[in-house]
């Protein structure tokens, strides 16, 4: 489902003491940003809170307000510090309910894994007027209420929900990139890249330096709905590069 002329936009909190601390790495950002992307939904904040629900419940009611649709990552596992269902109820103003749907996945899952215990049980819990999202890769599924998300904090797993959400989202049309490569320092065609992003208004242009080979370069991302739009401004970007003694690689290096 597509709505070329309006541009929808994301949220996302990452909840969890462990990516705070350092103790693990956060994969789910890039991931969630790159799906939404083919979506026609741009990622446009991310908030990393820790595991305290007046936090979490802050992020929510500001993001939910702010954009289309938001999504959480983490915190709705088994333990006793698994509270993001608790958290957006409160958010909500809904009550904590066991889905009965999701109680029936949990048993079926569990009947030869020792059965569903108090713990286990909680994986069931939903804001009340949740619906479900499918999990192939264990017993626990997503959440959905509304245009909220509350996915898996385990990479693997929230990929999966991901891929059961693929094109169940009203989106715009998908953003394309260009990139082109120049051994420049940024700050020399800085202006140039100003000049040429205000003249071609439906796109942005990205400056992304590196030094590599003991000299410095940078590639310039390119992006628009418009694949004529995009086209032009990369032409105009290319021409004033090379205009300036500048050698463009196509791609990027």
């Amino acid at each position: 489902m597509t709505s070329p002329e309006k541009i929808w936009t994301a949220g996302l909190i990452v909840i969890g003491d462990e990516i705070l601390s350092g103790r693990t790495q956060d994969k789910n950002i890039a991931q969630v940003a790159t799906w939404l992307q083919v979506q026609g939904i741009r990622l446009a904040e991310v908030r990393v809170v820790p595991d305290v629900e007046a936090r979490i419940v802050e992020a929510v009611n500001a993001l939910t307000l702010a954009y289309d649709y938001l999504f959480t990552t983490g915190g709705i596992g088994p333990t006793h510090d698994d509270i993001t269902v608790d958290a957006v109820a409160a958010a909500l103003g809904v009550p904590v309910v066991i889905h009965p749907e999701a109680r029936a996945l949990l048993e079926r899952y569990y009947v030869t894994r020792g059965g569903l215990n108090e713990g286990r049980l909680r994986m069931a819990r939903v804001p009340e007027g949740s619906e479900l999202i499918p999990n192939r890769m264990s017993g626990a599924p997503g959440i959905r209420r509304g245009n909220l998300f509350l996915m898996a904090g385990v990479p693997h797993i929230t990929a999966g929900m991901l891929d059961a959400l693929t094109g169940q989202l009203e989106g715009g049309a998908p953003l394309l990139s260009e990139t082109l490569g120049c051994w420049v320092a940024e700050s020399e065609v800085a202006e140039l890249l100003r000049q040429t992003e205000a003249a071609h208004a439906t796109c942005q242009i990205g400056s992304y330096p590196f030094f590599r080979e003991g000299r410095v370069g940078a590639n310039f991302v390119i992006r628009s709905v418009s694949a004529e739009d995009l086209k032009a401004c990369s032409d105009s970007l290319t021409d004033g590069l090379t205009s300036n003694g500048h050698t463009v690689t196509p791609g990027g290096i």
